[in-house]
């Protein structure tokens, strides 16, 4: 039979009309935030299913308002350092590649009274951080071979904007260094360097903090994962992670961008949800403010179904909703507009319906009566192991038609065969179209028109208007 999980996330591509996969807060893997920084970059980057770009949908979030955390950048430590490197600087010669030479280096370490052994590699790469912040925020401008004071070199009369701009592009360099392999990384440790944005967005998930016990075991089980790392490199891992985990949230506090929490834990600081969410909505995740989601909460079930379908609802959106009713409650108002609706509707309230655990039964068991709902129903019964009526391979074959009609009622159109190439082809799919004319769904003839028009493969094109002609001549189906 073919892969009705390949329709519904065809659905999902083309109209956004499914809530996307919610991000596990203390899953088997942490939150990979993209596919580029989730693993890491450069000699430690891997090609894993698990880098993929889909979007995640986090918790909606509650941000300090913008006085207090433009009043805040300023008292960074890191940022006060990259201040106070700037003017010791004043103008003086650097050296290849704009960096201050060894002698002036060594000057600035002392100056500055940074951490470490003096001449020690963790000096000079938290003088190789402070300098590359400096000048990419243009604390620093390098004219030529010389250094001199940038147009921001005292941050004084920016506007709360411009101070969270400035803000943005200090987290970015952060970032950065961990990153794509840059030499000498960010944190010290190679792991902790590949899994660090996954360590942020799974702590931007977790408002109230986590343990470094909990984060440690997170990364451990994402690399083992994700990486595929060896026994032989988990057992040495084990060992050394909890100092390397240690080291890197001293050095994000540092950074502005984690504060202690209580009981021993460790959460974002007000700065760092608001960079952490910058950098999350530049890859595209569903990251919204509580604001911006509450207005979903008192919605009927038709409207969200409707912002749903259309895109307006992100699948933060649709929790929140969930969360404002009991959980038979929303099945009812659900099931109301998958029984009235499209099949557009029906194909986004059936899967909200999927995010509601086994206390909604009493509701569910009562759509079974329902001509255009109970195969969902039973479907959804049959997942969580509850008493459901079997499917037959012509219940299947109707659901596919269902979710195959839903593609009609996107607001955008098909453009010629590209978005239905996505789906499977082959004999499967061949086998499908021509068993659709002996079910009875009233979008059986518009679903085999749309494949005869759109599908890029000639076998399937072909088997749809061959079987669209059948229909036409046929009786009229029944509901049900």
């Amino acid at each position: 039979m073919f892969d009705l999980l390949q329709l519904r996330k065809l659905i999902d591509e083309l109209g956004e009309a499914q809530p996307q996969e919610r991000t596990s807060l203390l899953g088997d893997t942490l939150a990979g935030p993209d596919g580029g920084r989730s693993h890491g970059g450069g000699d430690h980057a891997c090609d894993c299913a698990e880098c993929g770009g889909d979007m995640l949908s986090f918790p909606p979030v509650e941000l300090a308002c913008e006085a207090d955390l433009a009043r805040a950048v300023p008292q960074v430590p890191l940022v006060a350092d990259a201040l106070r490197l700037a003017a010791w600087t004043g103008t003086r010669p650097v050296g290849p590649g704009g960096l201050l030479p060894g002698p002036a280096a060594r000057a600035a370490t002392a100056a500055l009274g940074l951490p470490g052994p003096p001449g020690s590699a963790r000096q000079a790469a938290r003088l190789h951080l402070l300098w590359v912040v400096a000048v990419n925020t243009r604390l620093l401008r390098i004219n030529g071979g010389t250094a001199e004071p940038g147009p921001l070199h005292r941050l004084s009369g920016l506007s709360e904007t411009a101070l969270l701009e400035f803000w943005d592009g200090v987290v970015m360099d952060v970032l950065d260094r961990a990153d794509e392999g840059q030499e000498g990384g960010l944190t010290g440790s190679a792991v902790m360097d590949d899994h660090l944005a996954e360590v942020l967005a799974t702590m931007y998930s977790v408002k109230d903090g986590l343990a470094p016990a909990v984060l440690a075991k997170g990364v451990l089980q994402s690399h083992e994962v994700a990486c595929e790392a060896g026994q032989a490199e988990m057992r040495r891992l084990a060992g050394s992670l909890a100092d390397e985990l240690t080291g890197a949230l001293d050095l994000l506090a540092y950074c502005g961008l984690v504060e202690d929490a209580p009981h021993g834990r460790f959460r974002l600081s007000p700065l760092g949800v608001w960079a952490v969410r910058q950098d999350l909505l530049r890859e595209g995740h569903d990251v919204p403010t509580e604001g911006e989601v509450a207005v979903f909460a008192d919605l009927s079930a038709a409207e969200l179904v409707e912002a749903a379908t259309s895109g307006a609802a992100a699948p933060s959106a649709v929790a929140v909703w969930l969360e404002r009713r009991s959980p038979e409650e929303a099945a009812r108002e659900l099931i109301a507009v998958a029984v009235s609706g499209s099949a557009g509707a029906r194909g986004t309230a059936t899967a909200i319906l999927e995010e509601l655990g086994p206390e909604a039964e009493a509701a569910v068991r009562d759509a079974l009566g329902e001509p255009m709902v109970w195969r969902y129903a039973a479907s959804w019964l049959h997942i969580r192991d509850l008493p459901a009526p079997c499917l037959t391979g012509d219940d299947n074959v109707w659901v596919a038609v269902d979710t195959l009609a839903a593609l009609t009622c996107l607001p955008q159109s098909l453009s010629t065969s590209a978005e239905l190439g996505a789906l499977e082809s082959g004999d499967d799919l061949v086998r499908l179209v021509e068993e659709m004319t002996s079910v009875d769904h009233p979008d059986t003839l518009s679903v085999l028109e749309m494949l005869g028009t759109h599908h890029p493969e000639p076998a399937v094109s072909k088997a749809a208007r061959k079987a669209a002609m059948k229909a036409r001549s046929g009786v009229a189906p029944r509901l049900g």
